[in-house]
């Protein structure tokens, strides 16, 4: 029979049972639910997060069948059956106050249906502390309380303060139940994409342990290099054959795709198992996890501030600005990296600062193509044919067109950016030549302003020096004066030099002057 793979399955009993696939997460979990009582958790989406409490409400209802075979099974002796509230976010759609008390009320009269309700607890939060109370005292046994995605409406309000406001102070008020039932808590996770600080739904839930940055358990979510070797070496040689590919090639594609996540200054990278589990299944390498959702609200938030694209690749930062998100910050760096956009690239120890960087080739150019139809007059369709058709107009030295495309990019560019219309100019640009850069060799130096392009085919070298409200013989001018096209001297290939003016007047290029070198 076939190997199954757990793609979008969650449900641990669900997996085991049907004969799926599993990667043994639960020496981790033993390991967990046994030191500590309160814990959060910090992952990108389709990481696991959702398969992870779903193992751990398994094993706090003490099904021991399940975990025949795995290391939980010799580990516990005991098996208590504890009380579960086990509260899942990520069903609804956040747009309304009521959207997110509607789902709270429907997980308490479930819970209420089960334990018993008092007329006194009128609350969302009292209510919940009244069910923790009574499953306590009726099993004899502590709760054990489980949240998956807990930061759910919060990130779908990002950008509508007025909203963000009411779901705060709901859920703060809600998750401060856990705090206030300490006595009848024995085990407590949160789960969620991002860590929401400083006056937000944490700020009276304080004697939470957030592991997400631990090298402890930096490998319970996600699948390691070894764990790929354990589970799945003939996946790998099926999945070399099937793509014409050797088991060497088809390793290093799977690194280069899916690997590269850094939860740690020092730990192994991890991959992405939704990813990877979609590989070996459909037998076929794709872009699996970006194209299960967008990420809208994160776009949102570099075009409501401004940002500059080329400075995500460039990135140091402290801990605590990747630790937590205020709802009030003006910089979408720390929601970026922690909806796995971003990685840990690097660890300065003398100042404690961490370089980021994108994962993998999978999330970097994912990322530059949904930001292209958010950012220039091409639709979401269309946006992948003219990346197509600009590395084709370049392969085919076709300036005139490559440019007239180019034009078109840039049209409708709103008046109200205003001021910030240059970092409009750069961003597009940046994330153009990004993606050209996938299937063209492609260096660039960029600052604010400018930018300073080389491309290279096997037949032509450009070089490109980009002015605002100046000329394009200044541009030409200076790729001269500054030698641009020495390295490329005794080249063989055709050089063009291309001078290109923006104009604020028109919002669009003005100016295109050439001079070629045979």
């Amino acid at each position: 029979m076939s190997k199954l793979y757990p793609v979008g399955v969650q449900n641990f009993e669900k997996v085991i049972l049907g004969g799926y696939e599993y990667v043994d997460k639960t020496a981790l979990i033993y390991q967990l639910f046994n030191t500590g009582s309160y814990y959060f958790l910090s992952r990108p989406r389709r990481f696991g997060k959702s398969l992870l409490l779903s193992t751990l409400e398994a094993y706090a209802q003490g099904k021991k069948e399940l975990f025949k075979g795995l290391a939980l099974e010799k580990l516990e002796k005991d098996w208590t059956v504890y009380p579960v509230l086990h509260l899942d976010l990520n069903t609804q759609k956040y747009d309304t106050p009521e959207s997110l008390t509607s789902i709270l009320n429907d997980n308490l009269c479930i819970w209420e249906s089960r334990y018993g309700a008092r007329e006194s607890e009128t609350s969302l939060s009292l209510r919940f502390q009244g069910i923790i109370r009574r499953a306590c005292e009726q099993t004899g046994r502590r709760v054990v309380i489980l949240i998956d995605e807990y930061d759910k409406p919060m990130l779908q309000a990002i950008g509508n303060e007025t909203l963000q406001n009411e779901y705060r102070s709901t859920l703060k008020a809600f998750y401060g139940a856990l705090k206030s039932m300490d006595g009848c808590i024995r085990f407590a996770l949160l789960t969620g994409v991002t860590k929401f600080g400083k006056v937000s739904v944490f700020s009276d839930l304080n004697n939470l342990r957030d592991i997400s940055m631990i090298d402890q358990y930096a490998e319970i979510c996600g699948i390691s290099e070894k764990e790929i070797y354990t589970y799945f070496e003939e996946d790998i040689h099926e999945l070399a054959a099937a793509t014409d590919m050797s088991y060497k090639e088809a390793c290093a594609e799977l690194k280069t795709n899916y690997d590269g996540y850094h939860f740690t200054e020092n730990a192994i990278g991890m991959y992405n198992p939704f990813s990877l589990l979609n590989t070996f299944a459909n037998r076929r390498f794709g872009s699996y996890w970006f194209e299960t959702g967008t990420p809208t609200y994160l776009v949102e938030l570099l075009k409501l501030h401004h940002y500059p694209i080329e400075e995500l690749e460039h990135i140091v930062t402290s801990q605590p600005v990747l630790d937590s998100i205020d709802t009030a910050s003006t910089d979408p760096i720390p929601v970026i990296y922690q909806s796995g956009y971003l990685t840990i690239k690097g660890y300065n120890k003398m100042f404690e600062n961490y370089t980021l960087g994108f994962p993998n080739r999978e999330v970097e150019q994912g990322f530059f193509k949904f930001l292209l139809p958010n950012y220039a007059s091409v639709s979401v369709s269309k946006s992948p044919y003219q990346i197509q058709c600009f590395v084709e107009e370049v392969m085919a030295g076709k300036v005139d067109d490559f440019f007239e495309r180019l034009k078109t990019m840039f049209a409708d560019i709103p008046y109200e950016l205003a001021r910030d219309r240059e970092v409009h100019y750069q961003n597009i640009l940046y994330i153009i030549f990004k993606l050209m850069g996938f299937y063209v060799q492609v260096e660039y130096r960029t600052n604010r302003g400018r930018i300073d392009l080389v491309l290279q085919t096997q037949d032509y070298v450009y070089i490109m020096e980009f002015k605002l409200n100046g000329s394009a013989d200044e541009a030409l001018a200076q790729i001269r004066e500054k030698g641009y096209a020495a390295p490329f001297a005794k080249d063989s290939r055709t050089i063009y030099k291309i001078g290109v003016n923006f104009s604020d007047e028109l919002r669009n290029i003005q100016e295109v002057k050439v001079e070629v070198e045979y």
